[in-house]
């Protein structure tokens, strides 16, 4: 907590004033380009989504305007959202109240991830995005997020470790620098501050 990790996914979208020459994507220093386009190569799922009081319709076309029914339809589904929006006696048309309050958080989530299949954006940026969700919630999310990730460049910050074992690359900072950097298996052999944490949180799932 407090290594800067929220405050670099702020700094990639320029949610907070950017230095010149100091983040590129593809070479490219994203102090050149707008705001808009940097935004639309950038999809971002925090840690709660906060919905719009609009339909579940609207708040999923938030993603995409241009997409078709059709579109959303697929996108609900590939999240792991169709099934409980089906429950509900308008469906797609129920009004989800502000920030979404009438949704569980786990079903926020859901949206929030179809929202984000919908953008299809190269770079999808998660913090923290299944921290606050019961167990089988937590299910459906990663389950989504698997779909969700082909073909990405993804940033995931997390505390939960275990959402973080099929990633690439792991960085640990601490006080915004960085101590540790390689694969999952190079951090574990290494012994150091990612081993130490994942045994502890090892430890913690073994008591439940």
């Amino acid at each position: 907590s407090g290594g800067g990790k929220t405050t670099l996914l702020h700094l990639l979208q320029r949610l907070i004033d950017t230095p010149k020459n100091t983040i590129f994507i593809d070479g490219q220093d994203i102090t050149t380009v707008t705001q808009e386009s940097l935004h639309h190569h950038i999809a971002f799922i925090p840690q709660d989504t906060s919905l719009f009081h609009r339909t579940i319709m609207d708040n999923l076309k938030y993603g995409c305007f241009s997409a078709r029914k059709e579109d959303v339809f697929t996108a609900a589904k590939n999240a792991f959202a169709d099934k409980f929006i089906q429950t509900f006696p308008k469906r797609y048309d129920t009004l989800v109240g502000d920030k979404g309050i009438k949704l569980s958080g786990g079903e926020r989530q859901r949206i929030g991830i179809a929202r984000a299949l919908l953008k299809n954006s190269p770079i999808l940026l998660l913090d923290e995005a299944t921290s606050a969700l019961d167990s089988e919630s937590e299910t459906y999310i990663q389950r989504a997020i698997t779909k969700l990730i082909k073909d990405k460049t993804v940033i995931a910050v997390a505390h939960r470790l275990s959402t973080l074992k099929n990633m690439d690359r792991i960085i640990v900072l601490e006080h915004g620098q960085i101590i540790e950097d390689g694969t999952p298996a190079d951090l574990l052999e290494q012994k150091g501050a990612f081993a130490k944490f994942w045994k502890l949180q090892q430890l913690e799932e073994a008591k439940k």
